[in-house]
């Protein structure tokens, strides 16, 4: 009996003692500031700096219209979203192997994301180092000042966090084009280049809005004013597929030989100049074995070069977007039933 209760007794001090070493190490290991990649709070964040060794650096900033890049730009609502919920998210499950961290820290070295957070009234939260994909689906990040990296990750996730952390400001920036509601609509017009009878202007006079083109096509015929209210509700979000800003070339290709059609567009508080230029077909262009009808076949069928702000800002627009806003004067004064 004596020996009995010895054994059990040792039996608890040996549990007891593996608990504290082992149990308790670890969670002491993960409750130190190297290893808090998690900032759960993301409602307090109001500035995110990210910068590149190779010289790409984008700033956040959250503002009473939202969140701002480089100062001047909104950013990309769905971008943003995913970098604060990475933040909330991602967890340090495991250091580094002794073994391995020096290899792991000079290959960081050479390629790493710096990470900057700051709260709403500039107090530094994190300033952090995101490295390239690790084991198990994690990623390695080092907190600035540690001498420890961490595998980090996000619980039932497949995949590394790094994409998460772009520094390209193209990645970054809000891709709309223009976005007007109908009850701040006041004026539209296209001219098509080489289609004067399809090119019209619409206006807003008053609660009712007209539309002008070519006398041929609009002299003594009705408006069919319920394709007039669709059609300014396609004024609302209206995007790009992408900004080409310095794409080296780009430029050339986009003259007047080329040019499709021009649009400005004016609401209430905004306005929008728009020149589009066909795009020459690559091995991307759906329409490169098999010719669309009523498509010039050298020219890419489904994107088109464009400009807009005033020719600064060169982009990529689809015509899957753009398809609804490509309209042509007769179809105003075409009765409903007829194509």
């Amino acid at each position: 009996m004596t020996k009995t209760i010895l054994y059990i007794t040792l039996l608890v001090i040996l549990a007891v003692g593996v608990y504290f070493f082992v149990f308790k190490q670890n969670d002491s290991l993960f409750s130190t500031k190297e290893a808090n990649f998690t900032i759960q709070d993301t409602a307090d964040i109001g500035k995110i700096f990210l910068a590149q060794n190779n010289g790409e650096s984008v700033t956040l900033e959250r503002t009473a219209k939202g969140w701002i890049l480089n100062g001047k730009y909104p950013a990309l609502a769905s971008t943003t979203k995913m970098l604060l919920s990475t933040l909330a998210e991602q967890t340090a499950t495991a250091p580094i192997p002794e073994k391995a961290h020096n290899n792991v820290i000079r290959g960081m070295a050479g390629t790493n994301i710096k990470v900057e957070v700051y709260d709403k009234r500039g107090k530094q939260m994190r300033v952090f180092y995101v490295g390239g994909e690790a084991q198990h689906n994690s990623t390695y990040m080092l907190m600035d000042g540690a001498s420890t990296a961490y595998f980090v990750s996000i619980q039932g996730f497949s995949g590394y966090l790094t994409p998460r952390y772009p520094t390209d400001w193209r990645d970054w920036r809000d891709r709309t084009v223009f976005s007007i509601p109908p009850e701040e609509f006041k004026s539209f017009s296209i001219t098509y280049k080489n289609e004067p009878l399809n090119s019209f202007s619409m206006n807003m006079e008053k609660e009712h809005a007209t539309v002008t083109g070519d006398p041929a096509i609009t002299n003594n015929k009705p408006l069919n004013t319920h394709r007039v209210n669709s059609f300014i509700k396609f004024m609302q979000n209206v995007y790009c597929e992408g900004y080409i800003n310095n794409l080296p070339g780009t430029r050339e290709v986009i003259n007047d030989s080329n040019k499709k059609c021009t649009i400005d567009v004016a609401g209430k508080n905004s306005s929008q100049h728009i020149e589009v230029y066909w795009m020459l077909k690559d091995k991307r262009s759906k329409n490169l074995l098999t010719p669309m009808a009523n498509h010039p076949n050298e020219y890419d069928a489904d994107r088109y070069f464009a400009l807009i702000n005033n020719n600064k800002d060169t982009i990529i627009i689809q015509r899957g977007t753009f398809e609804k806003i490509f309209r042509s004067c007769y179809e105003f004064f075409t009765p409903d039933e007829e194509q």
